[in-house]
């Protein structure tokens, strides 16, 4: 029996009292995983990314850990709602127009404390003065760094279109800005090189892109160390008493880590192990989430028809948005349908061994968003479900 057959026998086992559609998460994989990514570290402290995990009870799983310190998060509502739960560390990786959260924000000193927002233009400066209805807490702040590679004098860019703050100078200013505006207080730099974080690098069947990828993760990594150490010295000029400098991204850990001038590391997809990091040479996980959708049709030899599973990914729209077919080994999407919404033909031999009611394990394309389909996490520990957890969307939280 195979790893992977292995695996499947076990889900089958500790959920076989639940019908499907069930989402799990693998505690033995999804531990492993975790203290990959703190030997990646290297003994800088990992902020866990929220979106990626979409949980409660697994942030709080994973921060009990030694190498994991705060959340980042992805709305200026989650933030405030984490904090009201328990946890006192939280910076938001992005830019908010969310009035009301920044009035309730700047009138609570508990809120104030604990989340640092994140800027990089002085119009959310005015956006967020605007909105603070009264409230006179000081509001801390993140600068972030644009962390695109510009080749050809800026004609060519390879990097997500974040933040217009790209040159030292550029950043610098922002901080100096910030200083001269009552009622805040620069904390910290974020720069997230998601062309080398969340870009695989050996993608099946495709060699030349997969070394040209390589190429210019080699070129990027070596760019941004540079620029980010002189941003930082630049910004540490205006703002001696700079506490954190976060950077990374699960596919990048340990060569993020080896720079100086980074303090801590922002990862989660990695916990979950989601189907894109099947394309990294960078590190090898353990998928860790999991859904399964029932079998309720068999329309002919070969194949099986299950219920649902038209689950695509965010980003720009193509074949590696999709969940992928994982247990039994040997399925795939018939091409002309593909995974449905609400039925999914899937082909292949392994279809005509399996049963009415039989579950289909597939793996999202991307960690979190999976939690956006599921109201609860079922946690399974060898073959057992040990606990039944509810994911963001359980406990009545869609933030995005």
């Amino acid at each position: 029996m195979t790893a992977r057959a292995a695996d499947r026998a076990r889900y089958d086992r500790a959920t076989a009292h639940l019908d499907a559609p069930v989402a799990i998460v693998d505690l033995d994989a999804f531990d492993a995983n975790a203290d990959d990514l703190v030997r990646r570290a290297g003994g800088k402290p990992i902020r866990v990314a929220s979106k990626s995990v979409r949980c409660r009870a697994l942030l709080e799983r994973v921060l009990a850990k030694d190498g994991f310190a705060g959340i980042m998060s992805f709305t200026l509502a989650e933030s405030l709602w984490l904090v009201r739960s328990g946890f006192e560390d939280v910076l938001l990786a992005y830019p908010s127009a969310d009035r009301a959260r920044f009035a309730e924000l700047a009138s609570d000193p508990k809120l104030a404390a604990a989340v640092t927002v994140m800027i990089d233009d002085p119009a959310q400066l005015r956006f967020i003065d605007e909105a603070r209805d009264g409230g006179r807490e000081v509001i801390r702040i993140c600068l972030e760094l644009d962390t695109s590679l510009k080749l050809l004098g800026g004609r060519v860019r390879v990097g997500a279109r974040r933040s217009p703050l790209h040159s030292p100078a550029q950043v610098a200013d922002m901080a100096r800005a910030v200083a001269r505006r009552p009622g805040f207080k620069v904390v910290g730099i974020m720069a997230y090189e998601g062309h080398i974080a969340g870009v695989g690098d050996s993608v099946a069947g495709r060699p030349l892109r997969s070394r040209a990828v390589r190429l210019m993760q080699a070129t990027a990594r070596r760019e941004l160390a540079e620029r980010r150490g002189e941003v930082v010295r630049a910004v540490r000029a205006v703002v001696p008493d700079l506490e954190f400098v976060n950077g990374g991204g699960t596919g990048s850990v340990q060569h993020t880590a080896a720079e100086d001038a980074v303090t801590e590391i922002g990862a989660g997809s990695g916990l979950y192990v989601p189907r894109l990091f099947d394309n990294y040479t960078s590190f090898t996980g353990r998928p860790a989430a999991l859904f399964a959708q029932p079998v309720v049709r068999r329309p002919g030899v070969g194949v099986v028809t299950v219920l649902g599973g038209g689950y695509p990914a965010s980003g720009a729209p193509g074949k590696d948005r999709l969940p992928v077919p994982y247990l039994p080994e040997g399925l795939r999407y018939d091409p002309q349908e593909g995974p449905g919404e609400v039925q999914t033909p899937l082909l292949g031999s392994p279809a005509d061994d399996l049963l009415i009611g039989d579950k289909v394990w597939f793996r999202h394309a991307k960690a979190g968003e999976l939690c956006e389909r599921f109201d609860v996490l079922h946690l399974v520990e060898g073959d057992a479900v040990t606990a039944t957890v509810p994911t963001y969307r359980g406990e009545g939280h869609t933030f995005l």
